[in-house]
């Protein structure tokens, strides 16, 4: 299992309830999922904090 389904399993979000809270498209979240894209930049960085802190992310972005 990926970090990101981990993170969307440990938050019970989908892609899209997840892809709302940080303003990124749910096509944008599938492609992370499946492989098909690697972030780079600051949404490498958001990745890796929700994949550490997801519910501190969805606080502050709330």
């Amino acid at each position: 299992m990926n970090l990101l389904r981990m993170t969307l399993t440990l938050l019970n979000m989908s892609q899209t309830e997840l892809s709302t809270y940080i303003k990124i498209s749910p096509e944008t979240i599938r492609n992370w999922e499946q492989g098909k894209r690697i972030p780079t930049g600051p949404a490498k960085a958001l990745r890796k904090i929700l994949y550490h802190e997801p519910r501190a992310v969805l606080k502050a972005l709330k």
